[in-house]
């Protein structure tokens, strides 16, 4: 079982992840892409770091624009370090198609 995270933690990881939010016992972060495809192709990228971690984000997708929220589950729906691993590899899948 993971241990849940302070918000002390919580907030200091946070500033390495940008515009991730602390909300409500999750993370979360809006993104906006060009288009419903650009979108969709970000979403499939980002389910292979999810699958290899195994953890999984609740996704809210509508044409261009994608919600994640992260919180782990067998902590209660807690935050924890789970978490912030994962939004750090979408940072990365995110990053490597700016970068692109």
């Amino acid at each position: 079982m993971s241990t849940p995270l302070n918000s002390e933690s919580i907030s200091i990881a946070l500033k390495n992840l940008p515009d991730w939010n602390h909300l409500e016992d999750k993370l979360s972060k809006e993104f906006v892409f060009k288009d419903f495809r650009e979108s969709m192709s970000f979403l499939m990228e980002m389910a292979f770091e999810c699958e290899s971690a195994n953890h999984h984000p609740e996704i809210y997708q509508v044409y261009n624009r994608l919600r994640l929220e992260l919180t782990t589950h067998d902590a209660g729906r807690q935050v924890t370090q789970k978490d912030i691993d994962l939004a750090g590899a979408i940072e990365a899948v995110l990053a490597k198609r700016v970068l692109a």
